[in-house]
């Protein structure tokens, strides 16, 4: 196995070959090219506090003020729970509800759960974030999320015994 390490920071590209040959591996030939370089990330973590009701929870000002002046890059929205979730959704016009709605209709709050420590229905809390990830990645262009007109940024969360979350804001500058 040959193994190709590149300074993509620096611009560098390079070829190698990954395979062992003779050993009943394929030999593939791969070009890489590097271009532009690497930037900086820059995180901080928020905390808000959810309260003992499902909500989604929108934090779009929040990320548009971590990204505002950034120019352009990504933004990373990670929730480092095993219970709650992020998602782009339209909000204020009933999609928020409806999601908690699907949500409840996928994954009831009842005993049904081999996960059963906490309320009732606990157990599908730590599997909602199958369904909602715990993280969110958006194009950042001037400064600005680009969102679609209807998107905001949201925290989704079921869990009725943590009332405390971290929201984690990851800006990679391009």
């Amino acid at each position: 196995m040959v193994v190709v390490v590149l300074d993509l920071a620096a611009g560098q590209g390079g070829e190698g070959e990954v395979g062992a040959e003779g050993e009943g591996v394929d030999v593939h030939r791969v070009t890489v090219t590097g271009r532009g370089t690497i930037g900086l990330v820059d995180s901080v973590t928020r905390s808000y506090r959810t309260g003992g009701s499902e909500v989604v929870l929108d934090l779009t000002e929040d990320c548009r003020d971590f990204v505002a002046g950034r120019g352009d890059g990504l933004l990373h929205v990670f929730v480092p729970h095993a219970t709650a979730g992020i998602a782009v959704i339209e909000t204020g016009a009933g999609s928020d509800d409806d999601l908690l709605a699907a949500l409840g209709d996928l994954l009831p709050a009842d005993d049904r759960w081999r996960h059963r420590h906490g309320s009732r229905g606990h157990g599908r809390s730590h599997v909602m974030p199958a369904i909602v990830p715990p993280h969110a990645t958006l194009p950042v262009l001037d400064g600005r999320m680009a969102l679609g007109t209807w998107q905001s940024v949201c925290l989704v969360d079921l869990n009725i015994d943590n009332a405390d979350r971290e929201v984690r804001l990851s800006f990679l500058g391009g």
